[in-house]
């Protein structure tokens, strides 16, 4: 079985709560975490809730880097979708945990787009072709 795509479900717990309940924090932790991994960033968007938490996603040609804060808990969802095989998210999980603070993490790896294909054959992923937005 072939797949199409990684994603990483992660838990951040125990993070400083200042940190994550700062937009500006959060957008520039974002981006240099999937920059970091050599992802090709097309455009993000955050907003700030109030009193608590920011929402924000960083799309990426290769799929996106999302997350949700709730800093009254010290906690953070993030979630982080790879096509292909040429980014490492992993590499993404490791630096927000940094950027975060995050004493305590959680995280569950699911193969996205599973595909059976005939012997010696690979699926098409042409990450170039994504790099423009539409």
């Amino acid at each position: 079985m072939e797949a199409l795509g990684r994603q990483i479900l992660v838990e951040f717990y125990d993070c400083d709560e200042s940190k994550i309940n700062d937009v500006s924090y959060i957008e520039n932790s974002l981006i240099q975490a999937t920059k970091a991994s050599k992802a090709t960033i097309i455009s993000h968007n955050f907003h700030k809730f109030s009193p608590y938490g920011v929402s924000g996603v960083v799309v990426i040609a290769e799929s996106h880097v999302a997350i949700h804060t709730w800093p009254e808990y010290n906690y953070c969802a993030v979630d982080i979708f790879t096509c292909g095989d040429t980014i490492d998210p992993w590499v993404i999980q490791e630096h927000l945990k940094e950027y975060f603070e995050s004493k305590n993490v959680s995280s569950m790896e699911m193969k996205r787009g599973m595909f059976r294909m005939p012997e010696g054959q690979k699926l098409l992923f042409k990450p170039d072709q994504n790099l423009q937005p539409n």
